[in-house]
């Protein structure tokens, strides 16, 4: 197999009101592009693993940090909305040589069925939608708020934010390194550590997010893109009932399910989630070349 460069290429992309969304390419150009959208406060490192993995196998990956998110500006006076979001995801599909193949997590699939809904022509290729459905299981929702709100002093030193991630997430094996937490958290003035994310977020988006699932249901049933939903077997965000729901909003997606996986699946199954990637990425490109050959 040949090997391609997968070192990361770091830039910035202004968006009409003037912030600057932090983007990340890894692979050459020419392979079939991935544009990577990240979940509610996480940031575009969530996708390292997969995004090297499929540069390696000569896909182009592009991810982002969401505004409010990592390295991405704030919203002066901390004002967010959906339609924000979802624009800032138009701009960056609509920067790459080539309509992208996206890959949402949660928050990042939403804002996927928005634009791929609402927008003619779509401005992706095709859609992978990583454990989120137009309606979901508001329990588990609660529980990430729960944790995302739980230490709004921040923590002491990295020590103490890998055991709050730890028994948050007991299914890892593995605690993260401060090498891997020095993404995720910033240096306050007091010397504490606290979260990438704008903590306005949570008073704005959040506390609106359930008004627009009519809207988000709408939009998946305008999707004429292929889709593959992808959902963890021991999620507590998407269940069977919101998973046959979707496809009877989206017959022609396709449904995988990863049993040992949980809502996060990126980082609970990591070599399964970019092993199903990879086939859909293969399995369109078969398609449109025997569409090419038909239509010759």
């Amino acid at each position: 197999m040949r090997m391609f460069e997968v070192a990361p290429r770091t830039s910035r992309l202004k968006t009409p009101d003037g912030l600057q969304l932090a983007v990340e390419t890894r692979g050459a150009a020419g392979g079939p592009v991935l544009l990577f959208a990240h979940g509610f406060g996480q940031t575009r490192g969530a996708w390292s693993g997969s995004a090297t993995a499929l540069a390696a196998d000569g896909c182009q990956c592009v991810s982002f940090d969401s505004r409010g998110h990592g390295e991405s500006d704030r919203v002066p006076g901390g004002s967010y909305h959906i339609e924000q979001f979802a624009a800032d995801l138009a701009i960056v599909a609509a920067a790459q040589p080539e309509a992208p193949i996206l890959v949402g997590a949660s928050m990042g699939g939403l804002l996927g069925l928005v634009v791929a809904g609402e927008q003619r022509p779509a401005p992706f290729r095709a859609m992978v939608l990583v454990d989120i459905t137009p309606r979901w299981e508001t329990a588990g929702v609660e529980r990430i708020l729960a944790f995302m709100q739980a230490h709004p002093d921040g923590f002491s030193d990295y020590t103490h934010a890998a055991e709050a991630i730890a028994e948050y997430l007991p299914q890892r094996r593995e605690r993260k390194t401060e090498d891997q937490l020095r993404p995720l958290l910033r240096a306050g003035g007091d010397g504490r550590l606290r979260w990438h994310w704008d903590p306005a977020l949570l008073a704005g988006v959040v506390s609106d997010s359930e008004r627009y699932q009519p809207r988000l249901m709408a939009a998946a049933a305008k999707v004429d893109v292929p889709v593959l939903l992808l959902s963890g077997g021991r999620s507590d965000v998407v269940s069977r009932a919101t998973v046959e729901e979707f496809l009877q909003l989206v017959p022609h997606a396709r449904h995988v399910e990863l049993p040992a996986a949980t809502h996060m699946l990126a980082g609970d199954a990591n070599d399964a989630f970019t092993r199903e990637i990879a086939t859909f990425v293969r399995d369109l490109d078969r398609q449109d070349a025997r569409a090419g050959i038909a239509a010759g």
